[in-house]
Formats: structure tokens, C-alpha cells, sequence
């Protein structure tokens, strides 16, 4: 993995005694499973509901367990990049990647020109559990990426007086989610299963049902931990990053605790960072165009559109409709509104 080549200080040996999960932990784990609600899947896969939401794989709700069990120990310095899937993950990690090592690289030899985002930002369920040392070997700061819902973490994580580590979570208006996680798993179906139409999608979003949903619960979970601990998460909203990026670049910057000095901010080093992780520049990649971080998903499929209100070229009005109703019956009464 291209982020354990980026270490930059030494980790003390302690830090590579990591927990790994023993046979009578997986034993338990794979007792619990089967166990638990279970329906189709948008792509390849089936979903499974675990305390309230529906998670995509047994690998990830073996990572949360692990979590849940605390195995994972995080530092006071760690960085969770926290997103429900389609709502801006791979840039995201793209500008705070920049953002925390933007004096370390230059920005025409910079590593995410030839890298994925995902390559130095692991996600957090999925490696806790399969391959804790990869955690361990980041540099420091550790930039983690998790598409759980607030509400799933352990106190010893999420506490406002139990570590350092930080959150940043993006949302996006529902209806762009639901229309860019159908084409996404169009990409993802294998050859030969039945098609997933659009209604299809359309019917298990507004139940709830797709992955890490429901959409609604899980975006109220770091909105009401924002309220509750602004220090401790950081809540963005992907229409008003891409309407005015270097207010919000500049915002995250200080929330990391890294921001610009008034020479970064005369010599435009926000403004280099906002081009560097632009989705034309990164979908223009060679990397992101013809490789592959993950052996089931390639670079390309990342990238489609990153525009604001494309669910009006797909969604009916009766579609859009119903989807609005939600929201407003969701998030009425705690502040939070997409407009």
C-alpha cells in the first residue's frame, strides 16, 4: 500500500504490537452474522443490518465489531475522514491528504498525481480487522477514512474527553446520493446478474436499505455530534465546498489545526491545493483513468460527474418528490436542511 512508503518519523515499537483478532473472536463473530437481517445488495454482494444500519460485507462488520470491542486504540492526533458513501469521499481525502502535507511535496511532482486518494487514506473498518498493521505504519498525523455512522463508534473514540482524534464529515443532498451510488453500482454489477434499475434503487434507498444506510440516520449522527462537540467533528456540506472551495479549504485547514500562514495565503497555496483536487484534474489522470487501488474496483469508477443537482437528469418529479418528503420528516426539528 503506497501510504506505509510515506512514513515520516519513526513509529516506537509499541505501535506495532497490534491487536489481531484471535480464532475464538472470529469464532463469535461468525456466529453473530448469520444471525442478523438480511437483504439483496446493489452490486455483487448482500447487505446485512447490524444495530440499526445496513453494512455491505462481512469484512466490515467484523471491522466494526473490532472496533466496537476495543481493539482499535486511536491516537491523539488521528484524522477520521467520515463520509456515507457518493457524497465526496475520494476528494475529501484528496484535500485534506494536501492540506496536512502541503510542505512536504511540491504540487508538479505531487504524490496524488500518481496515486489514488484512497492509496494514503485506508478505511478504517475494512483494515482494523484484516490488516491492523497497515493503521499502525501511516505516518503521523493518520489520515483514516470510515463510511460508518457516528452513532457506531465506541465511546473510547467518539468521547469528547477520550483522545485527539478528530472527525471531518461531508454530506450531500439525498437525491445526487441516491442517483450517483445507482451508477456507481451499475459499474460494479458483474456480467450476467439481472439488471438494477433505477426504481430499484429508488425503493431501497427510501426504505433505507443500501449501504451503511439509512441515508438520513447516518448524516444525523455527525450532525448532532458536530452540535454537541464542534471540536470533535467537523460537518461539511458537499454543495457549498464545490460553490465556494477556498472559504471551506481554508475552514478545514483550521480545523486541522493547520492553517494557511498570510505567505501560503499570498503565494495561493490554498487555491493550488482546490486545482490539485479538482474532479477535472483527477478523473484526467493516467492513474485514475486506467489503474486500480482495489482488486474489485477500479480508479475510474470513482469518478463520474461531481456536479450539484445532477439527480434532476434521472429522478422523476415524483421521485424527487418522495425523496424531499423524507428529508423534511427526517431532519425536521434539529436545524440541519439540503437546499
Amino acid at each position: 500500500m503506497a501510504a506505509a512508503s510515506l512514513q515520516s518519523e519513526p513509529t516506537d515499537q509499541r505501535d506495532q504490537e497490534v491487536s489481531q483478532p484471535n480464532i475464538n473472536t472470529l469464532k463469535h463473530y461468525n456466529e453473530i452474522l448469520p444471525t442478523l437481517p438480511k437483504s439483496k445488495g446493489w452490486w455483487f454482494d448482500h447487505l446485512l443490518q447490524y444495530k440499526g444500519f445496513w453494512l455491505s460485507s462481512d469484512v466490515a462488520i467484523k471491522g466494526l465489531m473490532f472496533l466496537q470491542d476495543h481493539h482499535f486504540i486511536s491516537k491523539p492526533d488521528d484524522i477520521v475522514l467520515a463520509t456515507y458513501p457518493k457524497c465526496g469521499t475520494t476528494w475529501l481525502r484528496a484535500l485534506i491528504f494536501a492540506t496536512i502535507n502541503r510542505t512536504s511535496y511540491d504540487f508538479a511532482t505531487h504524490p496524488l498525481l500518481t496515486s489514488n486518494p484512497q492509496d494514503f487514506v485506508p478505511f478504517l473498518e475494512g483494515y482494523v480487522f484484516q490488516d491492523p498493521s497497515v493503521l499502525e505504519n501511516l505516518p503521523l498525523p493518520r489520515l483514516l477514512s470510515t463510511h460508518l455512522p457516528y452513532s457506531l463508534f465506541p465511546e473510547s473514540i467518539t468521547a469528547a474527553t477520550a483522545s485527539g482524534s478528530r472527525f471531518v464529515y461531508i454530506c450531500r443532498d439525498p437525491k445526487d446520493v441516491l442517483v450517483s451510488k445507482w451508477h456507481f453500482a451499475q459499474k460494479l454489477r458483474p456480467k450476467g446478474h439481472p439488471p438494477f434499475s433505477l426504481q430499484d434503487a429508488f425503493e431501497m434507498f427510501c426504505d433505507g436499505v443500501s449501504h451503511y444506510g439509512p441515508y438520513w440516520d447516518h448524516v444525523l449522527s455527525y450532525w448532532k455530534a458536530s452540535l454537541e462537540s464542534p471540536r470533535k467533528v467537523l460537518f461539511l456540506k458537499y454543495e457549498d465546498m464545490k460553490r465556494e472551495p477556498l472559504v471551506h479549504v481554508k475552514r478545514l485547514a483550521e480545523y486541522l489545526g493547520k492553517p494557511f500562514s498570510t505567505e501560503e495565503q499570498n503565494e495561493g497555496v490554498a487555491e493550488e491545493i482546490i486545482e490539485l483536487c479538482s474532479f477535472k484534474k483527477m478523473s484526467n489522470l493516467e492513474v485514475n483513468k486506467s489503474k486500480s487501488s482495489n482488486y474489485l474496483i477500479k480508479n475510474s469508477d470513482f469518478f463520474r460527474k461531481g456536479e450539484i443537482g445532477d439527480w434532476r437528469n434521472n429522478l422523476t418529479p415524483d421521485m424527487a418528490a418522495r425523496v424531499d418528503e423524507i428529508t423534511k420528516e427526517k431532519l425536521q426539528g434539529t436545524g440541519l436542511s439540503f437546499g
